[in-house]
């Protein structure tokens, strides 16, 4: 082989292994681009929530904080056209137990039936209830771990300094 094929050989590959990269790091980038389907059939992307914050609250039938939670979580969805909750139910024993629960606690905000493959895509949860919560850029601004009220939420989307150190990285 000469020179100028090894040459155009190691030119090839290197084009290849960059590419390779970046699509990598383009995937990688995209990871936070979750997608969850409601009880109702509804799809909803970060992607498409562009312009709104959004709070993905992770919630247990069973739990009682994440219960004394939901009206706080009701009332913040209602008030606020510029964020959207969204509830999703982990460890339950059937939909009916949670439907139960939504129907008893009027939550209009949409409730996605969960699974531990849902909750480990966003990362790593300490108890119920757990919030991420995402800026109007798609950016994620942090999580919580425990219950939120209505004005701790409020404080945060407001951007107030009593808010920092609520979600964190």
């Amino acid at each position: 082989m000469s020179t100028t094929q090894n040459r155009h050989i190691l030119h090839r590959r290197a084009l290849f292994t960059a590419l390779l990269l970046a699509s990598l790091f383009s995937s990688l980038a995209c990871a936070g681009d979750w997608s969850l389907k409601d009880k109702d059939g509804v799809r909803y992307k970060l992607a498409d929530q562009k312009g709104k914050w959004v709070l993905v609250n992770f919630w247990a039938p069973w739990c009682p904080t994440c219960i004394a939670e939901l009206p706080d979580l009701n009332a913040v969805q209602l008030q606020h056209k510029d964020l959207l909750v969204i509830g999703v139910a982990v460890m339950y024993r059937n939909k009916k137990e949670v439907m139960d629960v939504v129907h008893t606690k009027s939550v209009s905000y949409p409730v996605v039936m969960g699974n531990e493959d849902i909750a480990s895509d966003f990362g790593e949860m300490a108890g119920m209830p757990t919030s991420f919560l995402y800026s109007p850029s798609g950016k994620l601004v942090g999580h919580h771990d425990g219950p939120l009220t209505q004005n701790e939420i409020e404080q945060a989307i407001a951007q107030k300094p009593d808010s920092v150190g609520l979600f964190i990285q």
